[in-house]
C-alpha cells in the first residue's frame, strides 16, 4: 500500500515566491507564511500543530529547501523504514559548527558499515524533517518558545534523529531572514554534505 504523506512549508513573507515554487513537486501541501515576523520558532510550531490534526505523516520544509528529483517517493521509503523516528532529510555543512566533526566521523563509519544513515542526538537543521504522528502532541506540549526551531523540535521529541547519509533536500543558502538568538552571522557555507545521486544540484564531495 502506498504511504500517504502531506507536506507543510514554513515561509517568511519575503520568501513567499520560494515557498510557492516548492509546491510544483509536492502533493497535499499547506503553506504557513510568517507575515508578522514572529520568527521560525513560532512558524514551525504552527506547522506542527497542523500536522497533529492530519491522518498521515507530515514532512515539514523551510522555504529555502531544495528537494532532489523523486523526492516524495524517496521520503516515503525512509518514513516507511523509520515510522517511529524523527527523520531529517537534510544534513548540512557549516552550521552548527560544533556538530561538523561528529557528522564527518559518523558518515565515514556509516560508509564502512553500509547502513545508509547516521544518528545524532539532536535535530540540528529545520530545513526538511518529519516528526512521527505519535509524538506530535508531545512535541507541541513540550515546546520551548525561546529555542531555535530545530532544537525545539528535536528536544521536545526526544531520542536520536535519523539522517540519511545522502540528503533528499539541499539548502539554498541565501541570506538569512531570521534573527538568531545568538546574534551570530551565518557566514559558513550551508549546503548538504551529500545529496541523493538523482539530482543536478552541486553538493559537497
Amino acid at each position: 500500500m502506498e504511504t500517504q504523506i502531506k507536506f507543510a512549508i514554513v515561509a517568511h513573507a519575503s520568501r513567499f515566491d520560494m515557498a510557492v515554487s516548492l509546491t510544483d513537486s509536492l502533493p497535499n501541501y499547506q503553506i504557513f507564511v510568517d507575515h508578522e515576523s514572529k520568527g521560525a520558532n513560532a512558524n514551525h510550531l504552527r506547522a506542527l500543530r497542523w500536522a497533529s490534526t492530519q491522518d498521515c505523516r507530515v514532512v515539514i520544509l523551510e522555504d529555502d529547501a531544495l528537494p532532489v528529483f523523486g523526492f516524495t517517493d524517496k521520503v516515503a521509503g525512509w518514513l516507511a523504514r523509520f515510522p517511529d523516528d524523527l527523520v531529517s532529510f537534510y544534513l548540512g555543512t557549516g552550521r552548527p559548527p560544533q556538530y561538523q566533526l561528529e557528522i564527518a566521523t559518523k558518515l565515514i563509519d556509516a560508509d564502512k558499515r553500509q547502513v545508509g544513515y547516521i544518528t545524532i542526538n539532536r535535530l540540528i537543521h529545520g530545513v526538511c524533517y518529519s516528526v512521527p504522528q505519535s509524538k506530535l502532541q508531545q512535541v507541541i506540549s513540550r515546546w520551548n518558545h525561546g529555542s531555535p526551531a530545530d532544537y525545539a523540535v528535536g528536544d521536545a521529541c526526544g531520542g536520536a534523529v535519523i539522517y540519511p547519509c545522502y540528503s533528499l533536500a539541499d539548502h539554498a543558502d541565501v541570506a538569512t531572514v531570521e534573527r538568531h538568538p545568538d546574534n551570530t552571522p551565518r557566514t559558513e557555507r550551508r549546503r548538504a554534505w551529500r545529496l541523493d545521486a538523482a539530482t543536478n544540484t552541486e553538493s559537497v564531495p
